[in-house]
């Protein structure tokens, strides 16, 4: 078995899951790749089935009915993973505003330096965004400011979702008490590896907005991220970050 998952979830990405799929597997390490689409009427699923062939392997999907979340994908992604094994466990989106070759970069945060998350930061270094206009700029930007400012976090991009977690952070949580679905899922993991007390390391990062398809983000996808902070740090007042399995 790879130790080596990334997860990529779905829903009409047609136009670039199989480049996506090919640049990942075209790099010097052997990453597995798990799909998970959320019934695409476009076809996405069909496509990565036609991939399956010559990646049969590596090449993993599973297909739900309907727009279920980012966050309950990635959720069904992480247990997939300690189920079958892999240590390296990636969160990527699939529109290639994520370029593949960084998972290197975060493989060598956790795997060399042993840090139990790196996050692909678009902000550690000064703003490092290609092809946003400045108003959605300004809006990630200062919504981690926001972010460091209720939580206490000393992370810059709390909203990042290009990832790596050691497989024992995913282990220490109960991840079915992980609430959120939208941007405030990639938030509230963050805060839980953070409480429990794992190393993180931002990794620097060029971040590019996609060129082709539909963006996912919502009204109710920034309400949720805004409120569920402070949801997040007031239910942390009353809550013991003990590692799953062990007794207080």
């Amino acid at each position: 078995m790879n130790d080596c998952l990334v997860i990529i979830p779905t829903y009409n990405e047609i136009e670039n899951v199989e480049l996506v799929i090919r640049k990942v597997f075209a790099l010097p390490l052997p990453f597995h790749i798990l799909i998970v689409d959320d019934g695409s009427p476009d076809g996405t699923a069909g496509k990565v089935k036609e991939l399956q062939e010559r990646y049969h392997h590596r090449l993993h999907l599973v297909e739900r009915q309907g727009k279920l979340g980012l966050g309950t994908a990635y959720i069904f992604g992480f247990k997939y993973a300690i189920q079958r094994g892999y240590h390296y466990v990636f969160e990527m989106d699939a529109d290639l505003s994520h370029n593949p070759r960084d998972l290197l970069k975060l493989y060598h945060a956790c795997h060399d330096e042993g840090y139990d998350l790196a996050i692909g930061s678009r902000y550690i270094n000064g703003v490092n965004v290609v092809n946003w206009p400045m108003s959605r700029v300004l809006m990630s930007y200062f919504a981690g400011r926001y972010v460091q400012f209720v939580t206490g976090m000393p992370i810059r991009d709390a909203t990042a979702g290009f990832k790596c977690y050691h497989r024992r952070v995913l282990e220490a949580m109960d991840l079915d008490r992980i609430k959120f679905v939208g941007y405030a899922f990639q938030i509230e993991m963050k805060f839980s590896t953070w409480k429990f007390g794992f190393r993180i390391k931002e990794v620097p990062i060029i971040f590019t907005d996609r060129a082709r398809g539909q963006s996912k983000m919502s009204v109710n996808i920034i309400r949720e991220a805004v409120f569920g902070v402070i949801y997040m740090k007031i239910s942390s007042f009353f809550r013991h970050y003990i590692p799953k399995g062990v007794n207080a």
